[in-house]
């Protein structure tokens, strides 16, 4: 991600991202605070574009294209920056789809940790340019049919993936019968 850097995790404490040159940075595992990001349901001939995690959190699991927002860089522009760095596609940017949090939490012995907490924003795209090819944190793409997302196929989709893509593929639809005459 332009502007910033991995640095060794602290001794017990996760992963930490930090902002180039700012010596502060943000940890992604165990964090102290959520961490703001944004997913892309990218939209194309009644299809949506997913990813298979190549990266925890949910290594392996198929998800939407999205990422943590970098500093001073807003919403619209992350999508669109996440979007193409995972798909090598160009997106525009419809509209907010849904705002929700994700936490993932650790057991440990009685009580339990804050192992992850995103707030994430998952916005509708169109597709506006750009070639197709997983890089990044993805490691697979595809293409998927309503019917590959309402089921309970291998793709490994969380409940609220699942209810984000629904949500997103009906207001795709919505406008798609809007532009025509």
């Amino acid at each position: 991600m332009k502007g910033w850097g991995v640095v060794a995790p602290r001794q017990g404490r996760g992963s930490m991202v930090e902002v180039a040159g700012s010596g502060r940075g943000m940890q992604r595992e165990f964090p102290f605070a959520p961490l703001v990001g944004v997913g892309a349901v990218i939209v194309d001939e009644g299809r949506v574009l997913l990813v298979r995690r190549g990266t925890e959190p949910l290594k392996g699991h198929w998800s939407l294209p999205g990422g943590l927002l970098e500093l001073g860089e807003g919403l619209l522009d992350a999508v669109v920056r996440e979007a193409r760095e995972e798909t090598g596609l160009v997106v525009e940017p419809l509209e907010l789809v849904e705002l929700l949090d994700r936490i993932h939490r650790q057991k440990e012995g009685h009580s339990e940790r804050v192992q992850y907490h995103y707030v994430i924003a998952d916005y509708l795209c169109r597709v506006a340019g750009g070639v197709l090819q997983a890089g990044s944190d993805a490691d697979a793409m595809r293409w998927v049919e309503r019917a590959e997302w309402n089921s309970h196929s291998a793709l490994q989709l969380e409940p609220i993936t699942v209810r984000v893509i629904e949500a997103g593929w009906q207001r795709a639809r919505e406008l798609e019968r809007q532009r025509r005459p």
